[in-house]
């Protein structure tokens, strides 16, 4: 059985420090996450939280209107490719898109870019290096 909600940030990190910070200096908390306007989405697949992501109100200069910055999503290595990531940013820009927010946008990983492309998601500028990360493109969504 699949669920998804609103979880903790505490929540997410354990699936963030194992996926997107393993063998890194860099945090895995975010600048944000405290943040009461932000959100914290987790899915869970047979009770167990394998899927992880945050939106945080920050505003690309490159945009207009209201906007918010997908930050830290991580799905576990077993449950990846199972398709968690579309239900959980589905369910996500649903959330978003009642509280008005009129676009997402996010720094994605190179090779991410085409999973967030089949969700609508565009490329905005050039390929740009994240020291100890690696390549990454600004991606947006226009959701209202």
């Amino acid at each position: 059985m699949i669920r998804i909600e609103r979880i903790e940030v505490e929540q997410t990190y354990p699936l963030r420090k194992e996926i997107l910070r393993k063998g890194m200096t860099l945090s895995h908390k975010m600048p944000g996450d405290e943040d009461k306007s932000s959100l914290h989405l987790g899915l869970f697949s047979d009770m167990e939280l394998v899927c992880v992501c945050s939106f945080m109100k920050n505003s690309n200069k490159e945009f207009s209107g209201f906007q918010y910055q997908l930050r830290g999503m991580a799905t576990s290595e077993k449950a990846q490719g199972q398709g968690h990531g579309k239900l959980i940013m589905n369910e996500a820009e649903e959330i978003l898109e009642k509280q008005g927010v009129d676009l997402i946008w996010c720094n994605a990983r190179t090779r991410a870019t085409g999973f967030y492309e089949k969700l609508g998601y565009q490329k905005a500028g050039n390929e740009f290096h994240v020291p100890q990360v690696g390549p990454h493109y600004v991606m947006f969504k226009k959701i209202r």
